[in-house]
């Protein structure tokens, strides 16, 4: 990566013009003064930061478990900042929180994944910054809720904050992941879809939950267009007082960022172009065949639906689903698809077949057809 980093005065403008991600790090606490401007020289030392982040506040998960050092880390966090010429940045869960960093001239505020998750912790950040104009990066919620992740970055809009930005942190799930949150890709890729203009961050730390994951999870987040990183970072890790294991150090970091692809969105290159429209054509027409098979699959699925009304059968199926299941996948897996690709397909195919069947059977209801 290179290391040309951005005026510290027009960081969320820059961003909208530049191919170079921005990269956010710091401790995920706040623990000791020291602590704090050991850490930030470290990572300044980089010089592939462009934000210092510390989290002064943390709501954590149970009770007895450090919870932040409070108010007095916002002057250790900014002081560490004005030092190495680097603008700060920390979470706000509440209206003293905010006012407490506008009073310590912290540069950039985020709304953690909790919060988020809260419509009114969200609307009592958004009235108290009323009348001020500080950029706000808006995390996910801990849930995968598109649309109360949009609701509250509007609430913040609307409270007269133009730098606005999200932060994709992952989700939480029930049962075995490699990761600590599952990413859940398409969440923020329809969010940028629905949002165009909306700078988009990726916290690989949090969905990571340790360092091996990092640079793969970050590498993933460029790829898809995310305009930068937040990456947990403490002088030293195995001592952390929370998230102990999913921390590195300053060292690691720069051997992470400087490992990292920077690729082009757009490439003007004219054979490039030529070639790659020839390959579209080719999917649009692959496209145009499968829609029409799925139709025909789904005209099928019609007719198996009224020999079953005929017949008095039910629509599941259920040691034929099982059949389908098996089978599909054991022939897309040997044709190089992946398994969670095609148990979503043929959920999506089971679903509409469901759907297209009920309506056979219950045709006088057709039109207060009850949603899946």
């Amino acid at each position: 990566m290179t290391d040309t980093l951005p005026d510290i005065q027009s960081v969320f403008d820059w961003m909208k013009s530049s191919s170079h991600p921005l990269l956010i790090a710091g401790p995920c606490s706040a623990e000791t003064e020291e602590q704090v401007h050991e850490t930030v020289d470290a990572i300044a030392k980089t010089k592939q930061v462009s934000l210092v982040r510390a989290g002064i506040w943390k709501p954590r998960t149970r009770p007895n478990t450090f919870e932040g050092v409070g108010e007095v880390g916002l002057k250790w966090l900014k002081d560490a900042g004005i030092k190495n010429n680097l603008p700060v940045a920390t979470e706000v869960a509440n209206a003293q929180h905010v006012e407490a960093c506008l009073k310590a001239g912290i540069d950039v505020l985020w709304v953690g994944a909790r919060t988020t998750g809260n419509p009114f912790s969200v609307q009592e950040i958004a009235d108290a910054l009323r009348g001020v104009d500080i950029p706000v990066i808006v995390k996910n919620p801990i849930h995968p809720d598109l649309q109360l992740w949009i609701g509250a970055i509007e609430r913040i809009r609307d409270s007269g904050i133009s730098k606005i930005a999200a932060m994709h942190r992952g989700f939480s799930f029930y049962g075995e992941s490699v990761y600590r949150n599952e990413p859940r890709w398409e969440i923020p890729i329809a969010l940028k879809t629905m949002l165009p203009e909306l700078p988009v961050f990726c916290d690989p730390s949090h969905i990571s939950g340790r360092p091996d994951l990092i640079q793969m999870v970050s590498q993933r987040a460029l790829d898809l267009g995310m305009v930068g990183l937040m990456i947990e970072t403490h002088r030293d890790p195995t001592s952390a007082w929370s998230d102990a294991k999913q921390q590195i150090t300053p060292s690691t970091l720069n051997e992470i960022i400087s490992a990292l692809e920077i690729r082009e969105e757009v490439c003007i290159d004219q054979e490039f172009i030529d070639q790659l429209q020839s390959l579209r054509r080719k999917i649009d027409g692959l496209d145009e065949e499968i829609i029409e098979l799925i139709a025909k699959r789904m005209g099928i699925a019609k007719e198996i639906g009224e020999y079953k009304k005929d017949n008095g059968v039910t629509i599941l199926q259920l040691e034929r689903w099982t059949e389908i299941v098996k089978s599909r996948n054991f022939w897309g897996q040997s044709l190089g698809l992946s398994a969670e690709f095609l148990n979503r397909y043929l959920e999506q195919i089971h679903k509409e077949s469901i759907r297209t069947q009920t309506k056979v059977m219950n045709q006088s209801n057709e039109d207060t057809e009850i949603p899946w």
